[in-house]
């Protein structure tokens, strides 16, 4: 048997077993990372032990600071969400950058444990910044992304509305034409970022019914009508959710975003950030289960020696491994295509499908290590200030955004059967 001292060498990060990617173990090669990728965990890892860790508890009660959000767009964490566009960041973009970074971001972020952190600081530019990167005007470009990216201004996606959350053929918010101008009514709901947001990427109809009558507009939060309204959720706390009300507000069409179809890009990759977050939430629980497991004791013998929590806790490590190389291996595919040149608009939506399976599949896991960590942890999962309480409190505000479940899995299998994969 290996001492677990000598095993802690080889080990980045928390050296129990299953809780961290198998990569991180320097004996465990991967063919998808390099020397670029680990120095980048280093930085993202400090980051997050340094600055995020120690002020959850205050962030969720009070909000983020600007400050963080700062720290945050000088360490790389901001840049690299957006998949570090070097016309609009400020740091010169680090060597051997890919997509993979993304998810070294993401799941060294999502250690912190908390949705409404996670959400807070990536949740607004993660989704309503890709499209103004990738459609958005260079003046726009500037103006926006730049400030975003550096931490001293947020965005926010407005799509969802109470009548209509995944089923965005049915939006009723509008956009009229007034001269130079669009004229824009209607309420937004559970929108992310949406009380501190600065702008707003917002989905309105400017044409008839149906999907394809739907435009992206921006809109500054400046403008006279807009209005926000705290909603108070089961979880992601410190993440700014809210109605976000447009009321005659009066955009020029300079503002113009695009059609519908920047969309669907976006929630291909909404949907697999979804899919990392819920699965490190998932690998918390198995690691605080396991921590628990070798100090608890039940029944005359510690819970690590009963036969039930050591299957609970195989089951847990099963699902987190398994869900976790389903993800990079559709990240992988999506880095090789575009070093092949390929248009990163048909390999991103040749990944539908399966991303949002892979949603799915991370949110199921996230669900069922969330209640076998309660169950390990008995009463204690049920008193606040316990971390397995509050990851418990997650569970629906990730299978639920992004599409449903249900949702997504008859889409995937729809898009699956027309043989668009």
């Amino acid at each position: 048997m290996a001492d677990p001292e000598e095993t802690a060498q080889f080990k980045f990060g928390n050296p129990l077993p299953f809780s961290e990617p198998s990569w991180y173990d320097s004996r465990n090669e991967s063919p998808y990372y390099t020397d670029a990728h680990r120095h980048f965990r280093a930085r993202m890892r400090e980051f997050v032990d340094k600055e995020v860790i120690p002020n959850v508890d205050a962030w969720e009660r009070d909000g983020i600071p600007r400050e963080a959000f700062r720290k945050a767009g000088q360490v790389g964490l901001l840049p690299t969400i957006l998949g570090w566009p070097e016309d609009a960041v400020t740091q010169p973009r680090p060597e051997g950058f890919d997509g993979l970074f993304l998810i070294i971001a993401m799941d060294e972020l999502c250690r912190c444990a908390s949705g409404g952190i996670v959400w807070g600081l990536l949740g607004g530019l993660g989704i309503g910044a890709p499209p103004i990167a990738h459609y958005g005007s260079d003046e726009m470009r500037q103006r926006v992304l730049r400030p975003c990216l550096d931490g001293e201004k947020n965005i926010a996606l407005a799509v969802s509305e109470a009548t209509a959350g995944s089923d965005i053929a049915n939006l009723s918010t509008t956009a009229r034409e007034e001269g130079d101008f669009y004229v824009i009514n209607g309420l937004k709901k559970w929108i992310t970022c949406g009380m501190f947001a600065d702008y707003y990427t917002v989905a309105a109809r400017t044409g008839g019914k149906g999907m394809m009558g739907i435009s992206l507009i921006l809109v500054e939060r400046e403008r006279a009508g807009v209005s926000t309204r705290e909603m108070d959720c089961m979880g992601a706390k410190g993440s700014g959710t809210a109605f976000v009300e447009f009321d005659e507000v009066k955009v020029p069409k300079e503002n113009y975003i695009g059609d519908v179809t920047c969309l669907l890009r976006n929630f291909v990759t909404e949907r697999l950030g979804i899919a990392i977050q819920a699965n490190r939430f998932a690998r918390v629980c198995l690691t605080e289960s396991i921590e628990y497991a070798k100090r608890r004791k039940a029944f005359g013998k510690k819970l690590e020696d009963q036969p039930v929590v050591r299957q609970k806790i195989a089951e847990m490590a099963k699902r987190v491994e398994t869900t976790h190389a389903f993800i990079e291996s559709l990240a992988f595919r999506i880095v090789a295509q575009e070093r092949r040149g390929d248009d990163w608009f048909d390999s991103i939506l040749r990944i539908g499908a399966e991303a949002g399976l892979a949603k799915v599949a991370a949110t199921d896991t996230f669900e069922f290590c969330a209640r076998e960590a309660a169950m390990i942890h008995g009463g204690n999962s049920y008193v606040k200030g316990n971390r397995i309480e509050s990851l418990y409190r997650h569970v629906l505000s990730l299978a639920i955004p992004g599409g449903s479940s249900d949702v997504i899995i008859d889409a995937s299998a729809r898009l699956a059967l027309k043989g668009m994969l």
